[in-house]
This record gives C-alpha cells, structure tokens and sequence, in this order.
C-alpha cells in the first residue's frame, strides 16, 4: 500500500497550504517542499499566509528561494519559478521558537481564508502546516485543534454539519480514530455504536471515492485487551463495536471485528486490510509515526474538501537551525494532488 506513490496528474487548480505557526518548522519545510517540486512532482500550491515570514526564513537559512505574492488565479503561472504566497490577514510577530500570543488570530484566519478558496473553486484543496494550539488556545481559539476548526468552518460555508474523520496515512498503513483529542478515561463514554458505524461508512466511502479503491478492507480495533475476551476484559467490544461492524457488513462494507489491537500492526496482519478503525487517538497514532514517522500524513475524511497536513508539530526546539525534515510535508502534498485528481468530494 503505497497512498504517496504514484505520481499526481495536472491539476487545473491549486492547493492552498496555510503557513501554520510562523515560529515553528512550518515555513521552512514549506520552503524546502517547494524547491523539490521537480523530483518530487507536486501538484502546483500557493502558501495562504504572510509573505515576510517566508521570504525571511528563506533568507536566513540560505535557501534561494524567490517569494512572489499573487493571487490564486495567477498562482499556477509563478510556481515553476517562484513560491506563490496569498497574503491574508494581519502581519504576524512572532520569531523562530518563539511564538507570540497576537499571531493566533492571523493563524486561524489563514486557515479560514484557505476553506473560504476552496469554498469559491479557487484552491483544489488544502494542506496545512502545523499550529501551536496554545497561542491559538490563548488568543480565544474554542476548538480541540485543526480538525475541529475545519468541520466547523465545513458547516459554515457549506451549510451542512459534518463529522470529521482523522486518518493517518502512509507508505504501510492507514488508520482511523474514532474519538480523537478527548482524554483517554473519558473514550468509553465517547463510544457508541452509531459512532462506530459513521466512522466506518466515512472511512469506507472517502476510500473508494477519493483513494480509488474499489473494495476496501477494513479492519476494527476492539477497544479492550483482546477484543473484551467475551467481556470478561470490558463489554464495549460486544456490546457496542460489534453492532456497528455487522451494521457495516449488513450495507456492504467489507469490515472485521472488533480485533484485538495488539495483532493488527505486524507486517502480515497490514496485507490483509487496506485500513484499520481504532478507538482512540493513541491506539492510532503509535502504530503510524512507528512505522512512517517522517512520512505519514494526516488527513481528514469527512468533508466537503480535501485536507491534509504534515504528521508532526510545530518543533519549536529546532525552528530557525534549517535542520528541519520535509519528508511528511511533501508527502501531504503529494496526496492531497493526488486525492485531487481522483475527482470531486464526496456528496
């Protein structure tokens, strides 16, 4: 299973990707994806964000790279020769590893100017670099992180609430998490079986119309030791997983389990399915970064538009050294050309 393969047709639009928190990584591995679009044939982009910030980073860190500011619709024209850049929102402040609490406003708003251009036709989806969720938190941000904020904005301009589906994605192994940024004692609580069962059907569905497979398998996590072990470990595998994967049978979808977890991962269980279900955010997470942690991708299914984002975060620790890798960077954009090119989103 290799989602970040294959080289991604001509795009008639281009992706938007967010400049994220200017005090992090993000800049530069925007400006480094950029300088291998050749060998690494992306799709065409345009960074939503401020222009300053980018041709500074460049700059600073010796990386000859020429920021052009434009339009959307100019945006195609310039990029074989220059990063195109769409100024939006207030100039931010804030230096490497060293965010500023006055950027948060102009983060989200790079974020909402991206789905506002999807919205419009004028980006073919989006790609967004990582936020530091305290200074958004600090600023009066009321969402969990990303995928929230996105479902929410999905509802505004679309007009029709959305359940957003985190998957993890890369060269071995994708996965969901049917709760996501929730402590781990409130997940039973969390889980129902029409939860379970809007995942699966999410999850089923993006795959065939987005990632162009025309059977998925997918695999179901239980969320105890051993699947429950008849529920003698815990009941939620029997009493709630269970009903949701026969549901899932009963409409098609070719789903298994609950599975215990601890057989899911290893390199014969991964040939046997093309996705694997999880409960929570960790049960995941681990198995992805472990095996494809500079290149695994996040993507969120369940929109009305393709998004997808680098799978680390801001690393203040490092921002500004230039040793900053852009492996996942450009395999999120990559994937999201090539979801892109597959078609349109899902009804």
């Amino acid at each position: 299973m290799t989602p970040q393969a294959a080289a991604v047709p001509p795009l008639a639009t281009p992706l938007a990707v967010t400049l994220g928190e200017p005090a992090g990584i993000g800049p530069e591995v925007i400006l480094k994806s950029w300088l291998q679009r050749r060998q690494q044939a992306l799709a065409p982009f345009f960074v939503v964000g401020d222009a300053r910030i980018l041709d500074e980073t460049a700059r600073q860190l010796g990386l000859g790279v020429e920021i052009g500011r434009t339009t959307p619709a100019e945006s195609m024209g310039m990029f074989a020769s220059a990063l195109p850049v769409v100024d939006a929102g207030a100039p931010v402040s804030g230096l490497p590893g060293q965010p500023s609490d006055g950027d948060g406003p102009a983060i989200s708003g790079y974020i909402r100017e991206a789905v506002s251009l999807v919205h419009s036709g004028a980006a073919g989806g989006i790609v967004t670099a990582p936020i530091n969720k305290l200074s958004l938190y600090r600023a009066g941000f009321k969402y969990p992180g990303h995928t929230e904020f996105l479902a929410a904005l999905a509802q505004e301009y679309w007009g029709e609430p959305v359940l957003p589906v985190m998957m993890l994605a890369g060269p071995e192994l994708r996965t969901v998490p049917v709760t996501i940024h929730i402590p781990l004692a409130q997940v039973p609580g969390q889980l129902t079986t029409e939860r379970v069962a809007e995942t699966l059907r999410i999850t089923h569905r993006d795959l065939v119309q987005r990632f162009g497979i025309a059977a998925p398998r997918i695999a179901v996590a239980g969320l105890n030791p051993h699947a429950g072990e008849g529920g003698s470990l815990g009941r939620e595998d029997d009493a709630i997983i269970a009903p949701a994967v026969h549901a899932a049978r009963e409409a098609g979808i070719d789903a298994r389990g609950p599975l215990p977890a601890d057989t899911l991962f290893h390199a014969r269980a991964r040939a046997g399915h093309d996705c694997v279900i999880c409960m929570y955010h960790d049960q995941a997470l681990i198995p992805a970064k472990t095996l494809a942690f500079d290149e695994a991708v996040n993507i969120t299914l369940g929109l009305p538009f393709i998004r997808t984002s680098p799978d680390h975060g801001t690393a203040l620790d490092i921002a500004g050294g230039g040793k900053a890798d852009p492996s996942s960077m450009i395999a999120a954009i990559r994937l999201a050309g090539r979801l892109a090119a597959n078609g349109a989103a899902p009804a």
